[in-house]
């Protein structure tokens, strides 16, 4: 609000004719109201302004765009916490690698044979661990042997089997002294074993697997059960299921099981048919335990029983069958390499679609390749390896040829699509793609151990004529394409040549040159085994690093997270175990055996040009950190920590790291910042990218999980082994270590003194660039090492009991909360928070010391229980103790103020849970003082910057970000309103005084409004004062002494109406009248909607306030401010008088009367437009005369005029009223507005008055009432007789009309009536008309009086008063 500090001189209306003056009271002129005005007074372009100041009202704030389109002005870039960033990357480098290339992009319509076959070890992509050699005791049962023995392997197990005539025997390989595990139980001579996996349902939960052993009468199902033991390794069982089937006289030697239906298929030598077994639980009618059914015959054949009584081999039978449940197939060879491809349905049912022969096959080779030796007729197929689904999309097969040849198979239907939907079959199948043998050379150099040059990683050139495989015997191929191929030099030869291959998945993985194209490169090597090799099996889990055809042969992905895969080989004199060397493992091998500084750095650039620099520098941080493992000479896997490995390890990642790049062409872009147009380091991006490699199986995994226990209660498990989160978190932290070891080595972690070493402006910003990148990957290390902290300790804990703890939104947190969400971000942050409160309570539930507990959980998770959560805890046992104290003791009142005390310690640190909890407490033991002290201490501790408080000052700016500042602290308000309202209703129950003393209640009230009245949170003043005005408490407000209260409500004054009231109501009662006159004139001016009763109303109190003394102000001031209200209240009187006539006017429309009233009722009018748009086209002259008076307009035509024309006016409205004497409204008319105008000379001039009455009384009025009715109207309003004895002493000498010849003893006896009063008013001073001058004067009048036609009566007076007058001179 604000007041006029002067009033402005008043200009007289209609002083300039075209230009009207600016008015002090003025609004806009409005429309005219009347059409027409009398035409005494119609003025052309004549106005009444007074100027005036309006209050001035706040430009309205609002939340639309500035011209830019913005609410404000923004920063080109936002800002990234270095967490987010760093989890950023990470999610970037596992996107990456699971967009690895899937297994048919490389294995597309053509050939290939690249192989890269290297003499080094270190490049070897298999090495063999460990020879274990066949127990003594199997070769007394082997010398023992009458008709036949075979072996072979379960290396699921570690196990591997013989037969023995009709006998089996188990063992475990890996033990030095193993225990036979025998199946004798059964006469006759076993001519093949298979393990399969049962279908569900059919044994007990002990039986795992099944041991399908076949002899020349016979197939029997025995049970086997395989456990962990004590010692590490594999325990197996074997149990009776007395299931069996007659199959004598058909030489059983191939059977395959289903591991995902548990269907159990077989064939023999006798014929080429495929049968499957049967079994169930129970027997059935007409359907035994166990059966059998053919799927290739047909007719009633596939049902009876065949018998044959002599054993005959087949012309052509089954050698091989392998199962691929991802798409229910099932692939037979037979001897004459004929392909058969089977449908698995459910029902027992498998449908033959596909039959392809040698010479189909020839065919289909012939279109992509030219001929060559190692493809005729004379080769054969010898082996088949399914691939999965999961794996490849088209690829659906590999056959291997005894020419050492990968012919890879794709299956389609009819219209060429691949099938990828197992419920579908196949109908056709054609050759995609064929890997043909290494080169001759690298087969001439293992047999003459003659080391090659080093390898360059050049790929052999094309070959397909290489007999380097000739004779291949069998072949396996495990997954992402592990080739182990078993060759025989010489037809009777008992000793094989084992060739193995591997996918060189960071050869693969890297872009291609052109992109269009990729190669299959395999890493090969050569082993002499020195026997013939009998069996080869898995002994590790099937590799996958995802469940789909992209990313599945990702080994660069899982190597640090998964463990490798182990191969044995069984062979007639032992069991080899090999194990797949990862990348990481053969660039450590490479610096273990690179001799000398030059072989190092040859080896370490022939990793960047094969691999990437990126690659290389995750692959040298991984040495540097231990990853590396090798095989030592005990024959066992152990890290390489060689300190030279390690420090050649660390200087390539450092040395061989690159540099960050500026992007150029972000250059052209000026919004970005200039860091934002730098790529990092491939240092950076390998550091990325082992962490990814390191939290892959974690990092978007659910924390926990919520199962039933076997008991119906909450059982709550984590998704990732406590064991491998140890895992993780150990290699993190020797990762923290290496980079706090060598960070003033490495470039981006060096600090500020790296930057002296930039030699240009791009690469200062370029070092700022990568010191960001690598600082967020830092921040990162330190919350995943902390986080599994958190997380093993959540689960050494009952975290049942603290999960039914917790509320229902926190508990659904708790469900969907992943690893990455622990570690990065703030709902995941908050959420461990409260996580680690509940273990607290429940420790301190159960008896523990909080500053144990709290100590143990700060030390293991730091940010998760840091410092300020210690004091927390502490505060909050404070409490505890206070409650079980009592806080009428003097312990529990000290215990609540050591809580306080800690509490606003970490006031920034409060939860708004915790300060909820903290307040509750306080309340439930009355302790007002202390929890709002608390609230308020948190809302500055969340505000620092006060930002609250200038965006309230600033009008509380939609869209403002400052408005979240406020509502942070506005929860905290509201909890001491909470406060205030439960110590007002414990007040009101409790008595203020007990036995002459304040009571305790009373007391705590003193001292909660201590705490509020002396804050200096101008922001919670404002806030309190809005919440006791909406609690109808407005008077309370005026008790308050603070400087805030004034300016709080100044502030709200110009906004809302109640507040302007409180402001001059609070200046009334601390008696500061000024101020509150100043309120009050400018609540008059406002344009609150009020009507004008109540602005004179405001008014007439500010003059009462103006008028009384202030100290403070001088007397200067105080008469400029009364000046200002009373020309205002003079001015909204005429208004009000003008809004009377306008009310009762039968002139003005019904329709129009209304908008009429509303405009003249409210906001005080200017002058001009009362006069022009009112007053003067009304013909409310009266208003018109106090106009003049209030504008202080002196034109003598003008103002006599309008007199005249009242008195018509008057006159006419009086007889039409019927009033039989229409001069008595005369005359009381003329008293009220002498009454109005203080007699003012220049719009009451009784000069001109007593004339226009006298005329108007002879004319109008003759013979109406008292004769002297005209001058006892002047002598009521106190003019003096001296003044209407000079007028009318004129009137009789100037001889007007109509007051000539007689009729000027009218005026004669007027003079003579007013004599008389004169005469007797003044001789009681002793002064006879006040001098003996005007005594004189009167002498004479009265004798010209009596010759101007008085009456004998009047002639007598007049005489008798000359006596008096001339005897009172003497």
């Amino acid at each position: 609000m604000s007041s006029v500090a002067q009033t402005p001189q008043r200009p007289l209306p209609g002083a300039y004719l075209q230009t009207p003056t600016v008015g002090r009271y003025q609004t806009s002129p409005a429309n005219p109201l009347f059409s027409r005005a009398p035409a005494g007074l119609q003025q052309p372009n004549r106005s009444v302004q007074i100027s005036s100041k309006a209050v001035t009202q706040p430009s309205q704030q609002s939340g639309q765009p500035n011209q830019n389109g913005q609410f404000e002005a923004r920063s080109a870039t936002e800002t990234v916490n270095p967490i987010t960033r760093a989890s950023k990357s990470i999610n970037e480098t596992l996107d990456q690698e699971l967009r690895y290339p899937e297994l048919d992009t490389y294995l597309g319509q053509g050939v290939s044979s690249e192989y890269d076959i290297s003499a080094k070890s270190a490049w070897a992509p298999f090495q063999k661990i460990k020879m274990y050699p066949i127990p003594d005791r199997i070769f007394e049962q082997y010398n023992r042997a009458q008709v036949s023995t075979m072996m072979g392997l379960f290396a699921e197990f570690n196990h591997a089997w013989i037969t023995i005539d009709n006998a089996c025997y188990i063992w475990d390989y890996t033990h030095p002294n193993p225990e036979l595990i025998g199946f004798e139980e059964q006469q006759n001579s076993i001519t093949a074993v298979r393990l399969v996996v049962p279908r569900p349902g059919v044994f007990v939960p002990s039986v795992t697997h099944l041991l399908v052993v076949a002899t020349t009468a016979e197939i029997i199902l025995v049970g086997l059960g395989a456990e962990a033991s004590a010692s590490g390794g594999m325990k197996v069982s074997l149990y009776q299921t007395r299931m069996s089937i007659q199959v004598r006289g058909m030489d059983i030697n191939v059977i395959e099981g289903s591991p995902v239906s548990g269907r159990i298929f077989f064939a023999g030598k006798s014929d080429n048919d495929v049968y499957e077994l049967t079994y169930q639980q129970e027997e059935k009618w007409f359907q035994n335990r166990c059966g059998r059914i053919n799927h290739t015959a047909t007719g009633i054949s596939t049902l009876t029983p065949s018998f044959r009584f002599a054993q005959r081999q087949s012309a052509e039978y089954t050698i091989q069958m392998v199962v691929d449940d991802s798409r229910n197939l099932m692939y037979t060879l037979s001897s004459v390499s004929t392909l058969r491809v089977f449908h698995m349905k459910p029902n027992a049912r498998l449908d033959l679609v596909i039959t392809k022969t040698l010479n189909d096959l020839l065919n289909n080779i012939g279109h992509l390749t030219s001929p060559t030796d190692l493809i005729s007729k004379s080769m054969q197929i010898v082996s088949i390896s399914p691939t999965s689904a999961r794996e490849a999309s088209k690829i659906h097969l590999m056959m291997t040829t005894s020419t050492g040849c990968r012919l890879f198979m794709s299956a389609t239907t009819s219209y060429g699509y691949v099938i990828n939907d197992p419920s579908n079959a196949p109908t056709s199948m054609q050759l995609q793609h064929i890997k043909f043998p290494p080169s001759d050379s690298s087969t001439s150099q293992v047999n003459q151990q003659q080391p090659p040059a080093p390898s360059t990683g050049n790929v052999q050139a094309l070959s397909t004529s290489s007999k380097s495989l000739i004779t291949t015997r069998t072949s396996s191929r495990y997954s992402p394409g592990y080739f182990f191929c078993f060759v025989s030099r010489e037809p009777q030869s008992q000793t094989d040549m084992l060739f193995m291959s591997a996918p060189d998945a960071g050869r693969i993985a890297r872009p291609s040159e052109p992109p269009s194209t990729s190669r299959y490169f395999e890493l090969g090597l050569w082993l002499n085994l020195g026997s013939r090799a009998e069996d080869i099996g898995l002994a590790s889990p099937q590799f996958s690093a995802s469940s789909t055809p992209t990313g599945f042969a990702n080994e660069l992905a899982v190597q640090y997270d998964k463990p490798t895969t182990e191969i044995a080989v069984l062979t007639n004199t032992g069991i080899h175990t090999l194990r797949r060397r990862r990348l990481v493992d053969m660039f450590a091998s490479a610096i273990q055996t690179g001799g000398g500084s030059g072989g190092l750095e040859a080896e370490v650039k022939k990793f960047i040009r094969l691999y990437g620099r990126a690659e290389t520098a995750a692959t040298a941080l991984a040495v540097a950190c231990g990853q590396g493992l090798d095989v030592t000479g005990d024959s066992r896997v152990a890290s390489i920590l060689e300190p030279e490995v390690l420090e050649y390890a660390r200087t390539a990642f450092i040395d061989f790291g690159g540099k960050p790049k500026l992007n150029e062409r972000l250059l052209v872009d000026q919004s970005l910042p200039s860091v934002d147009m730098v790529r990092p380091s491939p240092r950076h991006d390998g550091l990325a990218m082992y962490i990814a490699r390191l939290v892959r199986s974690t990092w978007r995994a659910l924390v926990a999980q919520e199962m039933v226990s076997s008991t119906g209660g909450l059982s709550v498990l984590p998704t990732v082994s406590l064991t491998k989160l140890r895992d993780v978190q150990r290699d993190l932290t020797k990762l923290q270590e290496f980079l706090s070891t060598n960070k003033s080595f490495i470039d981006g972690l060096a600090g500020p003194e790296a930057l002296g070493r930039a030699s240009t402006k791009q690469d200062e910003v370029s070092l700022q660039a990568e010191h960001r990148a690598l600082h967020s990957l830092v921040v990162l290390i330190s919350s995943i090492i902390e986080g599994i902290a958190f997380v093993l300790t959540l689960f050494d804990e009952r975290v049942e009991e603290i999960v039914l703890s917790l509320p229902n939104e926190t508990r659904q947190q708790l469900r969907t909360l992943t690893y990455e969400g622990l570690f990065c971000s703030l709902s995941g942050k908050e959420l461990a928070k409260e996580l680690v409160k509940s273990i607290v309570d429940r420790n301190i539930a159960n008896g523990s010391n909080v500053d144990t507990v709290a100590e143990a959980l700060r030390r293991r998770c730091g940010s998760f229980c840091s410092a300020e959560d210690v004091i927390i805890f502490k505060a909050q046992e404070q409490l505890r103790r206070a409650a079980e104290a009592g806080s009428g003791s003097e312990l529990g009142r000290n215990l609540l103020n050591e809580s306080l005390r800690l509490f606003k310690q970490v006031s920034e640190n409060l939860s708004m849970e915790q300060l909820q909890w903290a307040i509750a407490q306080y309340l439930s033991m009355d302790f007002y003082a202390g929890a709002i002290e608390l609230a308020l201490n948190v809302a500055k501790e969340t505000d620092r910057g006060n930002r609250a408080l200038s965006w309230i000052q600033e009008g509380r700016l939609v869209n403002d970000p400052r408005a979240i500042a406020f509502t942070s602290r506005k929860k905290c308000y509201d909890l001491v309103h909470q406060v205030i309202a439960a110590l007002n209703t414990a007040s009101r129950q409790n008595p203020d005084m007990v036995d002459g003393q304040l009571s305790p209640t009373s007391r705590r009230r003193s001292e909660a409004y201590s705490v509020i009245d002396n804050s200096e949170d101008e922001v919670f003043q404002i806030d309190l004062y809005d919440w006791y005005l909406n609690q109808g408490q407005a008077d309370r407000l005026l008790e308050i002494q603070s400087p805030f209260i004034i300016t709080y409500l100044e502030r709200k004054a110009s906004e809302d109406i109640t507040h302007a009231d409180l402001l001059w109501k609070y200046y009334s009662h601390w008696s500061r009248p000024h101020e509150a006159a100043t309120v009050q004139i400018d609540l008059a001016k406002s344009s609150f909607s009020l009507s004008l009763d109540t602005r004179i109303a405001y008014l007439s109190r500010a003059k009462a306030n103006a008028s009384t003394y202030a100290p403070g102000f001088g007397r200067q001031t105080r008469q400029v401010l009364l000046r200002e209200v009373s020309d205002l209240l003079d001015v909204a009187n005429i208004q009000d008088d003008l809004l009377q006539k306008l009310k009762v006017d039968a002139r003005i429309a019904p329709e129009r009367k209304e908008e009429v009233l509303k405009q003249v009722d409210g906001q005080i009018l200017g002058l001009t437009e009362i006069y022009n748009n009112y007053a003067d086209q009304a013909s409310y002259f009266d208003i018109c005369i106090l106009i003049y008076h209030a504008a202080d307009y002196r034109n003598p035509i003008d103002v006599k005029e309008t007199w005249q024309n009242l008195l018509e006016q008057t006159h006419q409205e009086a007889l039409e009223r019927k009033n039989a004497y229409p001069y008595e409204a005369i005359a009381n008319k003329v008293r009220l507005l002498g009454t109005r105008l203080d007699l003012s000379e220049s719009t009451f001039p009784i000069a001109d008055l007593v004339p226009l009455l006298e005329r108007y009384a002879f004319e109008f009025q003759k013979d109406v009432g008292p004769k002297t009715w005209v001058i006892d109207t002047f002598l009521d309003l106190q003019v003096s007789c001296e003044i209407l004895f000079t007028v009318l002493e004129g009137m009789l000498y100037n001889d007007e009309v109509p007051f000539h010849g007689v009729n000027r003893r009218i005026i004669a006896g007027d003079m003579l009536y007013v004599a008389q009063r004169w005469y007797g008013d003044t001789a009681r001073t002793g002064r006879v008309f006040g001098s003996e001058a005007n005594a004189s004067g009167v002498l004479s009048a009265l004798g010209t009086m009596m010759g101007n036609g008085l009456g004998a009566e009047q002639v007598e007076e007049c005489r008798e008063l000359r006596s008096r007058i001339e005897q009172s001179l003497r």
